[in-house]
């Protein structure tokens, strides 16, 4: 018998609220609808605003997390008017909300976009607010998706890395071996940075296909001052975020030299690919298979320099491994959600940091 839920996703690229309607009844979800809803211009303004401190913060975080809200319900009800599945068959919505500040050291997290509006608007329960019980426990609340990682591409056959391009790189370590814990951090920037600076010299708002990287070189020295940055060094468990990674972390690493913006985004591109490779290499040295998932697995350009920096590796997009790279996250908050009514926890301590494994989230009924 079908098990239908939705998982709505809003990361720190920025690029509106992935909504997918899952059938989780078996082994495996069944991805059967999805689309991208994306945010109107002025909200995608002053989520971004949000993500760095600035005056009247409680006021525009109030009306963002009441507007967010409400745009979460649209998304949701264009899924189902799309896939013809009425609200009464989906059990429960699982919501991440847009982070915006992520402060681990700090021991916060904070997520908006009003859950109260979304079971009220949809009459569908709800479940959101994932983070902020592992961090109760001690942990980071980032990543949390390992956990799904785990359960659907786990393979006693070989050992395989997730990593998920978003606005920042995140990878999950799965070890062949049952034996061996399953792990997983954020790298440092995945998209964030290549993305802001092709806003800013093309007014696109990404480098499609990677092709402007493509056209550049890569400045060895200017990524040796990147890859200075003391995160790049710090053991896991660790997790970031547009606080840490932005134009003014990029602008202080430029000052003082000129470069063409062209070389500019080679050498962001090749950050990425090289921050990604040394974590692969220094925590599971003997993987297999990398699975790319994330707006970022359409940047062939990126994963070409992926492939060079962890040949003899195998490079390939989770679609083939057969859950589409679009939707990975926003499949993994659905099964978060039913893990969540089903009293199971939701967290690995290993990856977090948590003292625990924890049920994750709060639950808003329809």
């Amino acid at each position: 018998m079908a098990e239908y839920y939705v998982g709505l996703m809003s990361g720190t690229s920025l690029d509106g609220i992935d909504a997918a309607l899952v059938d989780l009844c078996g082994r495996r979800p069944r991805l059967l609808h999805a689309l991208t809803h994306p945010f109107p211009e002025d909200l995608r303004q002053r989520l971004a605003a949000l993500c760095l401190p600035g005056e009247d913060e409680i006021e525009r975080l109030g009306r963002a997390d009441r507007d967010l809200g409400e745009e979460f319900a649209v998304a949701l009800q264009r899924l189902l008017d799309a896939s013809g599945v009425a609200a009464a068959e989906i059990r429960a919505i699982g919501s991440h909300g847009q982070t915006i500040r992520h402060r681990p050291a700090a021991g916060f997290s904070l997520q908006i976009g009003d859950p109260n509006r979304i079971a009220q608007r949809t009459g569908i329960t709800t479940v959101a607010d994932f983070r902020r019980r592992d961090m109760a426990a001690g942990g980071q609340g980032a990543p949390l998706v390992p956990a799904f990682h785990a359960a659907v591409f786990r393979d006693a056959t070989g050992n395989r890395v997730v990593l998920n391009l978003g606005g920042m790189a995140n990878v999950t370590l799965l070890p062949a071996d049952p034996a061996r814990p399953v792990l997983g951090f954020d790298t440092g920037p995945g998209n964030v940075l290549m993305d802001l600076w092709a806003q800013r010299h093309l007014g696109h708002p990404f480098d499609a296909d990677g092709n402007w990287a493509a056209s550049g070189s890569v400045d060895e020295a200017l990524l040796s001052r990147f890859l200075d940055d003391p995160y790049f060094h710090l053991p896991p468990p660790k997790s970031t975020g547009r606080e840490h990674f932005n134009l003014d972390w990029l602008a202080a690493s430029l000052a003082g030299s000129e470069h063409s913006p062209a070389d500019v985004q080679a050498t962001l591109c090749e950050l990425t690919a090289v921050s990604v490779a040394g974590a692969v290499r220094d925590t599971l040295a003997d993987t297999d298979e990398l699975l790319v998932c994330g707006g970022g697995a359409h940047n062939t350009y990126l994963l070409a320099r992926l492939r060079a920096r962890l040949a003899p590796v195998t490079v390939v997009t989770s679609d083939e491994r057969g859950l589409p790279a679009d939707w990975v996250e926003a499949v993994a908050f659905a099964w978060l959600a039913r893990e969540t009514l089903a009293g199971r926890p939701g967290n690995l301590p290993a990856v977090t940091g948590a003292g625990e494994a924890v049920v994750l989230g709060g639950v808003y009924p329809a």
